[in-house]
């Protein structure tokens, strides 16, 4: 296709363009950062630990730390969460296995652990930001936030960790699993 249609589709604009080239470099480096696990995570400690000193130091924006909180939590359930919840769908041989006898199915999460990991870390950087806008400082008495977050992260949990017990899943797993090697009791060998 030629003409001035198909020029002004490839030229953008300077601001998108810059904004083009941003998001491309941002994905080459979460891309990058992928199998990085450990790291990714000790930075994402880092900048919390810097948020919370922020915090300390100029003893406001507590709203905001409670809106971080809620969102925060709003990630964990999805982290801790499957995909497909077997409450509510009934699907082809897809659910959680109930039994010992069941086969293997693994856990499949709501929100993988690399969007989690980004979508904390985000919050905190955006969090952060926010604490040199005092539009955002809105004058709270912080310890009924705090009473009130905790309250709610019991019952969340609380309530998903039922759901785990009932369904005979567990959401954490570290690492790769690991031969073992056979057992005499399970596998006999043939003469």
């Amino acid at each position: 296709m030629e003409g001035p249609l198909a020029e002004g589709a490839s030229q953008l604009p300077p601001l998108a363009k810059m904004r083009n080239d941003f998001s491309r470099l941002l994905h080459f480096y979460l891309d990058k950062s992928t199998p990085f696990a450990t790291h990714r995570w000790l930075g994402t400690l880092v900048v919390a630990f810097i948020y919370v000193l922020r915090i300390y130091h100029i003893h406001s924006f507590y709203a905001v730390t409670y809106g971080l909180g809620i969102y925060v939590l709003n990630l964990l359930i999805g982290f801790i969460s499957p995909i497909v919840d077997p409450e509510l769908e009934e699907l082809d041989g897809a659910e959680l296995p109930t039994k010992g006898s069941d086969d293997f199915r693994p856990f499949i999460r709501q929100l993988p652990e690399f969007n989690f990991w980004f979508g904390i870390t985000k919050a905190f950087c955006v969090a952060f930001l926010m604490t040199f806008c005092s539009l955002f400082d809105v004058p709270v008495f912080w310890p009924i936030l705090l009473g009130y977050w905790i309250f709610q992260f019991v019952l969340t949990l609380k309530r998903h960790i039922t759901h785990m017990i009932k369904y005979k899943y567990v959401p954490l797993t570290m690492g790769k699993q690991k031969y073992t090697g056979k057992t005499s009791a399970t596998f006999s060998r043939r003469d």
